[in-house]
């Protein structure tokens, strides 16, 4: 059987998925015994699995995920107030489906960050395109992209992601150009897409961070009224973790 040429024929259709099963076929002698249905519904199978991993590698790499988190791995032990069953439903996506909002409150280090890009990571996993930015990184683009002339451009391509995570919401007060910006980011997406926001300010704060009364109201209309809120508690799991590890024996990773 002419093997290396089938092979080669795949890779130049860029049927990798497909070679490499075929190449394990050819390995496996146990293969032999199967109909050439069933061997080919195998190489299929693996061509279509192959792209999906191809497809989430490249939704992760844009997304620029601060974490690598996965809901598999949530903490549940801490005492922080975090609702199991509450987060379970957001894993299934279903919220991303319905264009709806999360809104992650509570103290510095109760690991706020972590659930964001965990909800992101399984978002990925799941087939939307997601897009990470810390609340501060994401204005400075937003300024950086009205230098260059492509700020319309840099707004169209947050409106296009299912869901916008923007981290560490509120670490300042906002000024007029970014109050105005922020309309146009929630505006954009208010039905049409989600947002997932962390912040240390609880969400009754939120009004006087972002200043303008109009525009502030205008803004968290679109943004609250369809959110799950979670409200985190407790002390910081960073500091709890630091000190019960013992100095002796602790590593950097």
């Amino acid at each position: 059987m002419l093997t290396h040429p089938t092979l080669e024929k795949l890779n130049q259709l860029r049927l990798h998925g497909m070679a490499k099963g075929f190449r394990e076929q050819m390995e496996q002698p146990e293969a032999d015994g199967l109909s050439f249905t069933d061997r080919l519904a195998l190489l299929v199978d693996r061509e279509v699995t192959e792209r999906e991993c191809r497809h989430m590698r490249i939704r992760l790499r844009h997304a620029r995920l601060q974490l690598s988190a996965c809901v598999e791995d949530i903490d549940y032990r801490s005492p922080r107030g975090l609702d199991k069953a509450l987060m379970m439903r957001l894993a299934g996506c279903d919220w991303i489906r319905h264009h709806d909002n999360v809104l992650l409150v509570g103290p510095t280090g109760t690991g706020k960050t972590y659930l964001a890009c965990a909800l992101g990571q399984k978002a990925c996993r799941d087939g939307f395109n997601v897009i990470y930015r810390r609340a501060p990184r994401l204005f400075s683009e937003i300024e950086q992209a009205k230098g260059e002339g492509r700020h319309l451009k840099f707004l169209a391509a947050l409106a296009k992601a299912d869901l916008l995570i923007i981290d560490d919401w509120g670490l300042a007060p906002l000024d007029d150009g970014q109050r105005r910006d922020l309309l146009e980011i929630m505006d954009d997406r208010h039905i049409n897409r989600s947002t997932l926001i962390t912040s240390q300010l609880p969400v009754e704060n939120w009004h006087e961070m972002i200043g303008d009364g109009t525009l502030a109201d205008a803004i968290l209309d679109r943004l609250v009224h369809n959110a799950h809120k979670i409200k985190m508690k407790g002390e910081s799991m960073r500091k709890r973790r630091a000190t019960t590890k013992d100095p002796l024996t602790e590593t950097r990773t």
